[in-house]
């Protein structure tokens, strides 16, 4: 028997959906999300993950958790929670080990920014870890102005934080 390639997913193919953290969908997210914390900066990083409570992902306290789903699988996904009344803070933001170098990280985001957008939000603000190269590096490439100085060595700054300011539409008038 011989086995076909199959051709990459095109965009039309991913499904966007807004889910509870409690949802069994999100489980590879916050496992690799955990693991990978882990394994950068050498302790458990799972109880970073469990640093906020789950209903702060969720409308009635100004957050969203969204999954991309390829075939209904979880390929990436990330989150928000309020911040302050303007600013939504990113977080949780990932793409399954299997399907990275897809562009779906900068999906999440602009789906991210759509929906902040929706709610009202004038602003994002994010923080990433000195040790997360390629979190800086899609935060930079989508638009994000760094907070700190870009030619220090990022292990002396600590969480490296980013905002961005959403262009909000003006209403329309009927």
């Amino acid at each position: 028997m011989t086995s076909v390639a199959q051709p990459p997913s095109s965009a039309a193919e991913l499904t966007v959906i807004q889910v509870p953290v409690s949802d069994p969908r999100v489980e590879p997210l916050l496992r690799e999300l955990g693991d990978e914390y882990s394994a950068r900066y050498g302790k458990d990083a799972h109880a970073e993950i469990s640093r906020y409570p789950d209903e702060e992902f969720t409308a009635p306290y100004g957050g969203v958790l969204l999954l991309l789903l390829e075939r209904g699988e979880p390929v990436a996904g990330g989150a928000f929670r309020r911040y302050d009344a303007n600013t939504a803070e990113l977080k949780r933001i990932w793409t399954h080990s299997a399907h990275r170098r897809r562009g779906l990280a900068r999906r999440v985001v602009a789906e991210l920014e759509r929906e902040a957008r929706a709610r009202g939000y004038r602003r994002i603000y994010l923080t990433t870890g000195p040790r997360q190269p390629e979190a800086r590096g899609l935060y930079l490439v989508t638009g994000y102005l760094p907070l700190f100085d870009t030619e220090a060595d990022p292990e002396t700054i600590g969480p490296l934080p980013f905002e961005k300011h959403l262009d909000i539409p003006p209403p329309e008038h009927a």
